[in-house]
């Protein structure tokens, strides 16, 4: 078989494998959503991605209100319940195939091409939905695109990403785009370029808060050299690229932390130790402000409107791969 012209696509009774040379991808159906990317034998998730609505709340957002007015989208990141899955294979309508269905297929199903789709319901009053569709070429390739559906009522969003926790911490990431540390209304001193940054940095705010974004990236590269599991000894170096759609750009954060685990803590030294990387892809970030932390609000136009609709898109790009 050529892995390279035809995905190898596994029906099983709860979950949909995707395999070629060397991937292979898991989509849980209980779960609602990936639960395994293996590319070279090397494991990258740990907790299955999912929209992200939270950014950690920066001492402008507490003086002027905005994580109260907000909170709930703090419950939408903990609580999201999967509604739907719908599946295309070669851009045709399948039916989901459940068990006992799954005992008419061989382990000889191939394909050009599986669209796999999640709708997830937001905990918020009043909800809203979410789509998740991950669309995986016999590459390895998989486009992401995230749809969140507005709804009047809902206040601002914090931010409205795609999450991705990885089990082991990263010796480093590359990418190309602006230098520093950059948001939607702290962008004018970054310089455009391709850069390396060692480790998992942390800004070393007094009280732990949002920190870490880059916008306008055209690529991001996340290097680790560790896994979980016990037999792979001193691995090589491995990595995992993320790329903007070709038309376009990403934003994107790579912490130690969650936003959560920044909420929680009010010191540094509360901030448990770091043991997984938590890659945000963003396609939309609400401004930090920094007019003054007494009272006064973001500037319009760095808020995200929660009651519109708003759409974003990247690639997951095997290590070996180019663009």
């Amino acid at each position: 078989m050529d892995y390279t012209n035809k995905l190898h696509v596994v029906y099983d009774d709860n979950l949909l494998g995707l395999g070629g040379k060397n991937f292979h991808y898991l989509f849980s159906y209980e779960q609602g959503g990936p639960e395994s990317f293996k590319i070279n034998g090397k494991e990258w998730l740990y907790r299955g991605p999912r929209p992200t609505f939270w950014r950690a709340t920066t001492d402008n957002d507490r003086g002027n209100g905005f994580n109260v007015r907000s909170a709930q989208w703090l419950a939408g990141d903990y609580a999201m319940p999967c509604t739907k899955i719908t599946l295309k294979v070669d851009d045709k309508d399948k039916k989901l195939p459940l068990a006992p269905e799954t005992n008419r297929y061989s382990n000889h199903e191939y394909a050009k091409k599986v669209k796999i789709t999640f709708t997830y319901q937001t905990v918020t009053v009043p909800a809203t939905t979410v789509k998740v569709s991950y669309t995986v070429k016999p590459s390895g390739k998989i486009k992401v695109k995230v749809h969140y559906t507005g709804q009047e009522g809902l206040p601002g969003l914090p931010v409205l990403g795609w999450r991705m926790i990885m089990p082991t911490a990263a010796d480093s990431f590359d990418y190309e785009g602006l230098s520093g540390e950059t948001y939607p209304d702290r962008m004018m001193g970054g310089i455009e370029g391709t850069y390396h940054v060692d480790g998992l940095p942390v800004t070393p705010y007094l009280v732990p808060q949002e920190n870490g974004m880059h916008m306008a990236t055209k690529w991001v590269q996340v290097n680790r050299s560790t896994t979980l599991n016990n037999v792979d000894q001193n691995p090589a170096p491995f990595c995992l690229r993320f790329a903007a759609p070709k038309k376009g750009t990403l934003n994107f954060s790579c912490l130690p932390y969650t936003s959560e685990e920044l909420e929680n803590a009010t010191h540094p030294e509360e901030l448990p130790a770091a043991h997984r990387t938590v890659l945000v892809i963003a396609g939309k970030v609400r401004g930090v402000g920094g007019i003054d932390s007494w009272g006064a609000d973001v500037e319009e136009r760095y808020h995200i409107d929660a009651t519109v609709d708003h759409e974003f898109s990247f690639r997951i790009i095997p290590w070996q791969q180019g663009l």
